[in-house]
Order: C-alpha cells, then sequence, then structure tokens
C-alpha cells in the first residue's frame, strides 16, 4: 500500500462494502491518508465464491466480541437472503488454498449459523500492517469496536509496525489526541478494562480512573450511582486528593517558593508533595500541545515556540 497515494482508505472500503453512509469522523481529523490501491483494484474485479470452511478469522482482528442477538438477526438475515456484501480476504500463507478475512467476518459467523456453504468475496494481497489498518478502519466506520478492542489495535500498530500515534491517526483518520487518549486506557487494571469491553462503563467514565489506586471499587461506584462521565471525573479527583491530603506532609515557604521558582521557569502550574522520605513534582497541562512544549521546556530550556524563531 502506497502511502503516498492520493486516494482514501476510507473512501475504499466503503467502495468495496456498498456503504452508503460512513460513522462520522472526530472534528477537525485528519482525513486517512493510507492509500488502498489493493483494495481498490479488489473492489473493481469479479466476485468470488468461497467455501465457509476455508474461511479463517484474521489474527489481525482487532473485534473480539460479537454482540449474540444482533448476530443472530443477521443470521436470520443470511438465511433468507445470502450474504450480500462480499468479505474481504487474503491467501493464508500458512495454510495452501484457505483465505484469511480482512474484513467480514461477522457475515462469515452468520452464514456459518444460517448452513450457507459459500460466500461471496474480494480477493486482495495486503501485508500484515495493511490488513490492520483496513479491519481497524472498517470497524471504526461501522462503529463496531469497544474502546478496548480500539485502544489494542492502535498499540498493535506502534508496537507491530513502527507507526508514531501521529501515523496511527492519520491512517485511521483520527487526531493524534484521540489515539493518545484511546491508548491511555490500556493503563486500567484489567478488572475495569473487561467492565469497559462489557459496556457497564463508557470511555468518558473510565478514564479519570487511569493511574487511581482502588479504580476498580471507584468504578463500580460510578456503575452503581449511575455517574455521568463529568461527575466520575470530579469522583476521580476527589478521591485522589482526599488520598494525596492523608499522606502528603503541610507545605512550608521553602516548598512554596520552590513551587514557584519551577512555574516560572516552566510557564506552568507546579505542585511539590512530599511525605517525609519522598514525593512528587506535578506539572499541569491541559492540552497536548501544552505537553509538546513541556517537554521541549525540559530537553531544551527553551519555549517550543522560540526553537522556530
Amino acid at each position: 500500500m502506497n502511502a503516498d497515494s492520493p486516494k482514501r482508505l476510507g473512501r475504499g472500503l466503503n467502495a468495496l462494502f456498498g456503504e452508503t453512509e460512513a460513522a462520522p469522523e472526530t472534528p477537525a481529523a485528519p482525513a486517512p491518508v493510507a492509500a488502498a490501491p489493493a483494495v481498490v483494484a479488489a473492489a473493481a474485479g469479479p466476485v468470488t465464491r468461497l467455501a465457509v470452511d476455508l474461511l479463517s478469522p484474521s489474527p489481525y482482528q482487532p473485534r473480539r466480541h460479537f454482540d449474540e442477538t444482533a448476530l443472530s438477526e443477521l443470521s436470520d438475515s443470511v438465511r433468507e437472503k445470502g450474504v450480500i456484501q462480499p468479505l474481504l480476504v487474503r491467501p493464508d500463507r500458512a495454510k495452501p488454498g484457505h483465505y484469511e478475512i480482512i474484513a467480514g467476518e461477522r457475515r462469515w459467523r452468520a452464514a456459518q449459523r444460517a448452513q450457507v456453504h459459500e460466500v461471496p468475496v474480494h480477493l486482495a494481497d495486503l501485508s500484515d500492517a495493511e490488513t490492520l489498518e483496513v479491519a481497524l478502519i472498517e470497524n471504526l466506520q461501522r462503529q463496531d469496536l469497544t474502546p478496548v478492542e480500539e485502544a489494542r489495535g492502535y498499540q498493535r500498530m506502534l508496537d507491530e509496525f513502527g507507526h508514531t500515534q501521529e501515523r496511527v491517526g492519520e491512517i485511521v483518520g483520527k487526531s493524534r489526541a484521540h489515539v493518545a487518549n484511546t491508548l491511555r486506557l490500556l493503563n486500567l487494571p484489567f478488572s475495569v478494562l473487561q467492565m469497559l469491553e462489557e459496556g457497564k462503563i463508557t470511555a468518558g467514565q473510565a478514564r479519570p480512573l487511569i493511574g487511581v489506586s482502588r479504580a476498580e471499587d471507584i468504578a463500580r461506584e460510578i456503575v452503581k450511582k449511575g455517574m455521568s462521565a463529568r461527575q466520575a471525573e470530579r469522583y476521580a479527583k476527589s478521591f485522589g486528593r482526599k488520598k494525596r491530603a492523608a499522606n502528603m506532609l503541610p507545605k512550608d515557604t521553602d516548598t512554596a517558593a520552590l513551587e514557584q521558582s519551577l512555574a516560572k521557569a516552566t510557564g506552568y502550574k507546579v505542585n511539590i508533595a512530599f511525605d517525609g522520605t519522598g514525593g512528587t513534582v506535578t506539572i499541569a497541562y491541559a492540552s497536548l500541545e501544552q505537553l509538546d512544549d513541556i517537554v521541549h521546556r525540559l530537553s531544551t530550556g527553551a519555549p517550543r515556540h522560540e526553537l522556530h524563531d
């Protein structure tokens, strides 16, 4: 897949699957710049039919949860009308004569339930990275991924294919801030991630719990009281303040003076907390741009804008 091609991967997928309406993108998000000549070629080519037992899910499919009710309804539709939209598949390198599903696993599962023996497919020769990218975009367009599945998909793009967060955002048509905030969810305890995957809490309710002790207990309280995302954020912050206040010593004049000195040097609010043996220095920022500026100041000694003067 040539990254410099002007064709949009998302639009290629719309053509491929006959979509009439795509999910709205994040406002001000960059359009996907990864091209899809292989996908577009597949969309323009003839449809082939393959036996369902020659197909298998892709290890690069980010989606792991399939709604049972929706799958049953789709199975009933497939039993009556067949599979209308072709699946996108590629040859299975480990099993000659077999194929790996890039997009359309839900239709394949429904066909199996409906005892349909063949399904229409488009054949494409995509790399592992392209397969993950296409699978992510197709699911994001259909809004089929949980926040955890989305985050794990982004993480694989970073770990296995060397993409930066900015590049991931360009590929999937999301802002870098969205990618970064989604990835942060993976820092939640497993129990909270499970609640998020099961739909018991939302990403907005879960995000304030990152790095907070007893996150699972707080999450259960959020669910029990039906808190909104904003209420959950205030509750988590309040819990954190109470915990810190209980452990930290009163701030002396020297510490307060040092805070002011650091605030003047960095241009941001600084808080120093000491518990008698150690402590923390916290620099508050309100956006990723401010975080970039803080990193530049600490690494170069100059504000970011001065580096371009």
